[in-house]
């Protein structure tokens, strides 16, 4: 039998008045970290290709609402996804869509927009006072965005931008990229041929020829006799160099600070705001594309070189603990495993707020319009960001 606690202080020479004392005393141990707020940038789920190579015998009328648009594939992959973040943020979310609470963000493309609409059907299903339909488990949840010409957020890359399209050249010729490419060198010059295409850019020409026939191998499409296993494997590893090369590669820190920048900017922006205790915005979803992701990772320098899946999501989570505000970020990139956690290089995975912003600083751009133009020196970017 347990004896009880003021004979034990007793017979250890306590006081009572001691004990009572000691009864009040916070025991930090048992205090755990609270999360505050969170961030999810996904891209939109599979589709039918962007558009093709001339030689390819399937053509757009093959795909049920044309080129470029969410299969129902894709519908699933984000309606899992909102499942899967329904029950990650279980205690933290209110048990439906409260508008205080979160807002959505896609770019003005129909895939993005319906990739967000799928996903809120499973993330915020309505209960209670919000059913509106009994036969109908869903609940309209609004998905913000620009046009096209005005995203300066999600679109990226951000093709007007002078200085950007003079990074691209330089970055083609470079030494780095042009060492990477050699390998390849052989297969490219087949291309033209087995597509059709003639005196394209060699990026297109990666992204047009292997982007169709991945979507066209992932509905059992018959694929031309060409596209064997080993030449899917080469036109992959050609599209990541592609990604890579858009972002890095050749002054990877001043491309950072004109594309993938300015949403690494707004993250931080909106993670100090939620800090406030008149915040009460608790998730901000932005529903974008691979080169979204891409940009925002190779910004943060997490990139893992390959292509961001359908669906995919990074996941940047705010926390207090201990009166610190600390950020973590995950990638979730497959449902069959649990996200994996990013660590931003000079901080641990936990790194706290003021950590976390100071080491992004060289990334952010300070005035975008002026960083974009054409100048035959940008060494002092460069010097100060590497």
């Amino acid at each position: 039998m347990r004896a009880a606690p003021f004979l034990v202080a007793q017979a250890a020479g306590l006081s009572l008045s001691f004990l009572v004392l000691l009864s009040f005393w916070p025991d930090q141990g048992v205090v755990a970290k609270e999360l505050k707020f969170v961030t999810l940038l996904f891209r939109h789920g599979d589709r039918s290709p962007i558009e093709t190579f001339p030689n390819d015998p399937i053509k757009e009328s093959e795909w049920p609402q044309g080129f470029g648009q969410l299969t129902k594939v894709g519908m699933k992959q984000h309606y899992e996804l909102g499942e899967y973040m329904r029950k990650r943020y279980e205690k933290f979310l209110n048990g439906s869509y409260k508008r205080e609470q979160v807002y959505i963000r896609s770019t003005d493309i129909d895939r993005t927009l319906m990739s967000a609409m799928s996903n809120l059907a499973a993330l915020f299903p309505p209960e209670g006072i919000s059913v509106w339909n009994p036969n109908l488990l869903w609940q309209p949840i609004p998905v913000h965005t620009v046009a096209t010409s005005e995203d300066r957020l999600l679109l990226l890359p951000f093709q007007h931008c002078p200085r950007f399209q003079e990074l691209k050249k330089e970055t083609l010729k470079s030494e780095e990229f042009q060492k990477r490419l050699h390998p390849y060198k052989d297969f490219i010059e087949t291309l033209p041929k087995l597509s059709g295409y003639q005196d394209q850019d060699l990026l297109g020409i990666w992204s047009t020829v292997y982007d169709p026939l991945f979507c066209e191998r992932t509905h059992n499409f018959t694929l031309p006799s060409w596209a064997t296993e080993d030449t899917m494997t080469k036109l992959r590893e050609l599209s990541e160099l592609s990604i890579l090369s858009l972002y890095g590669i050749y002054k990877q820190k001043e491309k950072s600070r004109i594309q993938g920048g300015a949403l690494v900017n707004e993250i931080l922006k909106n993670m100090k705001t939620a800090t406030h205790p008149s915040n009460h915005r608790k998730l901000i979803m932005y529903s974008a594309h691979d080169t979204t992701v891409s940009g925002l990772q190779m910004a943060l320098d997490v990139y893992n070189g390959q292509l961001p899946p359908y669906a995919s999501c990074h996941i940047t989570e705010l926390y207090l603990d201990k009166g610190e505000y600390f950020v973590e970020m995950y990638y979730r990139n497959e449902s069959r495993h649990e996200p994996h956690p990013l660590t931003l290089p000079g901080c641990s995975h936990s790194c706290p707020l003021t950590k976390f912003a100071e080491l992004v600083a060289p990334v952010i751009p300070g005035d975008w319009a002026a960083e974009c133009m054409v100048t035959t020196d940008h060494q002092g970017i460069e010097d100060i960001t590497d």
